[in-house]
Parts: C-alpha cells; structure tokens; sequence
C-alpha cells in the first residue's frame, strides 16, 4: 500500500506540471465568470418571471453550466490518464521505474489513485463555487448539493479509469481521444433515449438504457442533474419539460450506483491484467 500511495503522489505532483492543467484552470475560470454574468442577468432578461419560474430558469442553468464543467473534467482526466501511463512506457520512464522490485499493479493503482484525488478534487473546488455563484447572484441553492457533486465526480472517476484501460493498448493521444469521444456518444444517445422516452418510443428510449449501462458517465451526469435541480419545481412543467437534455425528472436507482461501482471495478481490473502483460 505503500507503493500506491508513493505513486500517487507522484501523480498528483507530475499532473500539476503539465500544461493541460493550466489549460483547464484557464476555461474554468472563464466558465465561471461567464455564469456568473448570465446568472446576474436572467431577472433582466426575463422580466416578469414568477418566484417559481425564476427559480426552475435558476434551476435550468445551473445545469447547464454544470454541464460545462463536468465537459471540463472529462477533458483533464482523460488526457491526463493517456500521459501518465502510456506516456511513461513510451518513454522508457516506466522501465526504469519497475526495474526496482516495484509491482505493476501498484504502478497502476497509484496513478488511478492519484487521478481519481485530482477529478474529485477538481469537481469539487469547480463545483462548489459555481454554487457559490448562483447562490450569490439568484438566491437558488439545490436541495442536494453534495450529492450532484458526488455524482458527477464518479463521472470523472469512470471516464479517467476507462482512458487507463485504452493507455495500456494505445497511445497517450489516442486513448484521450476515444475517451472523450465515448464520453460525448454517450451524452448523445442519452439525449435521444430521452427524446424516445417523451415520444413514447421503447426502440428509441432502449438506445439511452444500453448507452448508459456500457459507459455510466451519462447516467450518473444524469443523476446529478436531478440533484442540482429543485423537484417541486419541475413537477408543474413536467410535460413541457419531457426529454429535456438539461433536466431530469427521477433520481439515479440504487441498482444503478451499484453497477457503475461494479462497471469502474472491471474497467480497473482490466487495465491492471493488461499492464501487467504489456511488454515494456
């Protein structure tokens, strides 16, 4: 255990010298402020919104913005997962490393360790001042903030452990992209699901179900919508509102979080098989 912490530490330490970080930092930043701008603005823009419609607007763009940074995330962990293992290995660092009588697995394990502190801690920090934010310029605090920032760190969590597996088979940029681009097909068809769901399409709604189950990033973005988002609030506008992609109208099932644990376990394990047969 030792080891794996070491190596994620180290991790932490490698991940905050790379450009990609600044990068982040940078489009948080303005993520931020541009929110903050169009929050201030919403009574102006509408005018004569009811306290209830105030707050449902409130609600709508929380998410959306949310959305925004849980893009963000996806993006960091993604093309930081590449780097940090298959960079190493590509560059020789990785041999002279386990050329010690250091385990692969606990390589592994420390930097799947160390990225899970760096996502969490990301959505947490980013998180936490968007809600500042709309507090501050609305008056709108969710009803369950610390599970929507939870949730939507178990989205990182799931997206950086799928892009180690593809590192241990493809390059540090491959892997990143096929990553993302899972992650962006997902949301995609996690939108037409609820499009076919609102229609009453079983065909249609099956695409979103069978999505969210072979990659949970969108089910879980899903369930931190609806605890970002005030329920009293949408069951007024529930039919006008159906298959909205920035709104949710249930919870995530018990079920399901029990699989997206089990769906990280298998990727995880996967990848430590892989890097463990994987000629250096």
């Amino acid at each position: 255990m030792t080891t794996v912490f070491t190596v994620a530490a180290l991790t932490l330490r490698e991940a905050a010298r790379r450009r990609v970080l600044r990068s982040l930092a940078v489009l948080t930043v303005l993520l931020l402020a541009l929110s903050a701008w169009g929050f201030s603005r919403i009574d102006a823009e509408f005018g004569g919104l009811t306290s209830g419609e105030s707050r449902l607007v409130a609600a709508l763009v929380l998410n959306l913005v949310m959305f925004g940074l849980s893009l963000i995330a996806a993006l960091g962990t993604a093309f930081l997962a590449g780097p940090t293992l298959a960079g190493e290995t590509e560059s020789g660092i990785a041999l002279a490393v386990l050329a010690r009588p250091v385990r692969r697995r606990s390589v592994l394990l420390g930097k799947w360790l160390g990225l899970v502190v760096f996502g969490s801690g990301f959505v947490a920090v980013a998180g936490s001042a968007q809600l500042m934010i709309t507090w501050v310029t609305t008056g709108y605090w969710p009803p369950a903030p610390l599970t929507g920032l939870a949730l939507l760190a178990a989205q990182a969590i799931a997206l950086l452990t799928l892009g180690l597996l593809l590192s241990t088979a493809v390059s540090p940029m491959a892997s990143g992209i096929v990553a993302v681009g899972l992650f962006g097909a997902t949301w995609i068809a996690g939108v037409i699901g609820g499009f076919g769901g609102a229609l009453g399409n079983d065909s249609i709604r099956r695409i979103g179900t069978v999505a969210h189950a072979l990659l949970p990033t969108d089910g879980l973005w899903r369930g931190a919508m609806h605890a970002f988002q005030d329920p009293t609030l949408i069951a007024g506008f529930s039919e006008a509102f159906k298959g909205h992609p920035f709104l949710s109208a249930t919870p995530l099932s018990g079920v399901y979080l029990v699989w997206s644990g089990v769906w990280v376990v298998i990727m995880l394990s996967m990848a430590v098989a892989a890097f463990q047969h994987k000629d250096l």
